[in-house]
Parts: C-alpha cells; structure tokens; sequence
C-alpha cells in the first residue's frame, strides 16, 4: 500500500519535485477512508483540515451549488485545507462509492516543520500554482 500511496502522492502538483524519500514520509501519514455514494465528502463555506486523493470511486464538484467538476482516481481535493486550516472553498461528493487517502493538517504540519526541504519545495510548489493561476 505504501508504494500506492507514494504513487498517487506523485500525481499532485503540491508534491512536485519531492524526493521518493519525502514522499514516503508523506505517504505514512495518509489514512484509508471512504466515503459511500451519495455522501458530502467536504461542504463549501465549513471548517476544514483535511485533504484527500481518490484511489477510485467519483465525485462531483460544486461551487454555489452549481457542478463545476467530477473528480475520479488520482484527483485529489483539500490541499488548501491543508495547509491553512480554512473553511472549504466548494463541496465535493461522492457520485459512486469513494475510496480516498487523507491527510489532516495536524498531521502534516509537523513533518513540514521540522523539514527544511520539503517546506521549501511545498512553497515553491504553491507559489508556483498561484503564478499559474493568475495567468489564467
């Protein structure tokens, strides 16, 4: 499972450019959840900590109640929860059965804090995303 987690860890551009190493370490943080059909995974507008990576199953994305996105293997959502503990910015859910690998913020942070490099990459990563973003 381990190798999954890494490989799926490896798809999401906030990861980008870490080594397998630090993706590991990331990847042993990740917990198993699934979230049945028809379930609000995340609710826009509510409290967050966590993010998530689907392993299969999908889900709909939607923003002011309108779909914006379907969500399938490899797709990942909550990676700003995850780094601001802020409330969530669209409401994911589950359009199938959903298997997802989380990670929460409490659990993340302290990796990130007492590793250099993998804070530096994160930051470039993200400033990297909102270049791109504001280009758009």
């Amino acid at each position: 499972m381990a190798n999954a987690t890494k490989d799926l860890l490896k798809q999401v551009p906030l990861f980008s450019g870490l080594s397998g190493k630090e993706l590991s370490s990331i990847s042993s943080l990740l917990r198993a959840r699934t979230f049945p059909a028809g379930s609000e995974v995340v609710t826009e507008g509510k409290g967050g900590a966590g993010f998530f990576i689907i392993e299969s199953g999908t889900a709909h994305v939607s923003v002011e109640g309108k779909e914006v996105r379907v969500l399938g293997p490899g797709d990942h959502f909550g990676e700003i929860a995850l780094i601001t503990d802020s409330i969530r910015t669209a409401t994911i859910t589950a359009e199938t059965d959903l298997n997802c690998h989380g990670l929460t913020i409490w659990e993340f942070r302290p990796l990130v804090e007492s590793n250099a490099s993998v804070a530096w990459k994160l930051l470039q990563n993200v400033a990297r995303q909102l270049a791109e973003a504001q280009h758009r």
